[in-house]
């Protein structure tokens, strides 16, 4: 199974999912991915979620001073975005029960 699919499809759920716990900025949300058990998820990938979940309206965006070189934008999640997470929550919890049950009782599938 090629991980890098299935991360290609939880990304955003992902994504939301730590911001909705703490604001972040690119990077900070690229390194608390990786502390999650995320470790190959791509800078970019991440800066492309971020940037498309702001546009989709799921996130909102401010800019704050560093102290360790230009501004960062951090991003937080919206009411929109809160909904898409508890959207993906269902949908991911229904998923993973079914592939869960089909690989652990190796269930015999008729069409």
């Amino acid at each position: 199974m090629d991980r890098s699919q299935l991360l290609k499809g939880a990304l955003d759920a992902a994504t939301l999912a730590v911001v909705a716990e703490q604001d972040g900025y690119g990077y900070d949300v690229v390194r608390r991915l990786r502390a999650a058990g995320l470790t190959d998820v791509g800078d970019a990938s991440v800066y492309g979620t971020l940037r498309r979940l702001y546009g989709a309206g799921s996130l909102t965006s401010y800019v704050m001073p560093s102290g360790e070189g230009p501004h960062r934008r951090y991003y937080g999640v919206t009411d929109r975005g809160r909904a898409q997470l508890a959207e993906s929550q269902t949908i991911w919890a229904d998923f993973s029960q079914t592939l869960t049950h089909l690989l652990e009782t190796k269930a015999e599938v008729t069409a």
